[in-house]
């Protein structure tokens, strides 16, 4: 399974499933993740995180732990 977490800087990517419980779903739905959405990675922080995204024609910070929640096509 590829996550968020995995993917390259510049690299364009499909949303396939969200993982996680509770609030922490909710939130990633809320901030515009959901199945079949396109993600374009345009940064990682010199320490690798946050890694900062276009998504929906907005940037969005994203924690790796939350990342990692979300799986790739």
């Amino acid at each position: 399974m590829s996550t968020l977490r995995d993917v390259k800087v510049g690299s364009t990517v499909k949303v396939k499933k969200l993982h996680g419980e509770g609030a922490l779903k909710r939130r990633l739905m809320d901030m515009g993740f959901t199945n079949g959405c396109e993600v374009y990675i345009r940064k990682v922080a010199p320490l690798g995180d946050p890694v900062e995204v276009t998504i929906r024609g907005y940037e969005l910070s994203v924690r790796k732990d939350d990342a990692e929640c979300i799986e790739i096509a």
